[in-house]
């Protein structure tokens, strides 16, 4: 098992149509944003112009969660709002203009993984999966299997977990949770 911790503060931002985009993770290492090869991405972004089109991802399920205020989107021409920390899925190619501005958690899996779920919690939980994410929406105590890491707001905690050992954690405060099997 291998556990990482990416800090928001040690993230460097790039420049999107509608604003900045901070990458903390790109998986496997050697993958590269630009050739879209990566199995995943998790990033944060600041949405600074409205409106503005979300950049399209052909063969990518995403998953995006306002970390500041609520969403106003249309997606496939269609009007949507999510509020706060609520989770919203899409296909990466579907065609998406936000009318918000803020700053959001944005998780892309390639579609040739099959087994991925992003949650938010803050009980306890035990998981099997290869790859776990923990990103933190407020300063958060976790311990996994009774270790402790403090996270502060908007920390990444990555554990990967090839062998699938069944993995308890405690959170003190909620964190959106993401699980992904190979």
């Amino acid at each position: 098992m291998n556990i990482r911790l990416f800090s928001k503060k040690n993230t460097t931002a790039s420049i999107w149509s509608g604003g900045l985009t901070y990458e903390y993770m790109i998986y496997p290492k050697t993958a590269s944003y630009i050739d879209r090869d990566f199995a995943f991405r998790i990033s944060s972004a600041t949405i600074e112009e409205t409106p503005s089109e979300f950049t399209k991802f052909k063969g990518y399920f995403r998953y995006l969660v306002m970390l500041d205020n609520s969403l106003h989107i249309d997606i496939n021409k269609e009007k949507k709002v999510y509020e706060k920390y609520e989770i919203m899925e899409f296909n990466s190619d579907d065609e998406v203009t936000s009318y918000t501005k803020g700053i959001d958690f944005n998780w892309m899996v390639s579609e040739k993984i099959s087994h991925h779920k992003l949650k938010i919690t803050n009980s306890n939980q035990n998981y099997n999966a290869e790859i776990i994410i923990l990103f933190s929406l407020d300063r958060t105590a976790i311990k996994i299997n009774e270790k402790p890491y403090d996270l502060e707001p908007h920390d990444l905690l990555v554990i990967e977990n090839p062998e699938k050992e069944n993995i308890m954690l405690h959170f003190s405060n909620e964190c959106l949770t993401g699980i992904l099997d190979f």
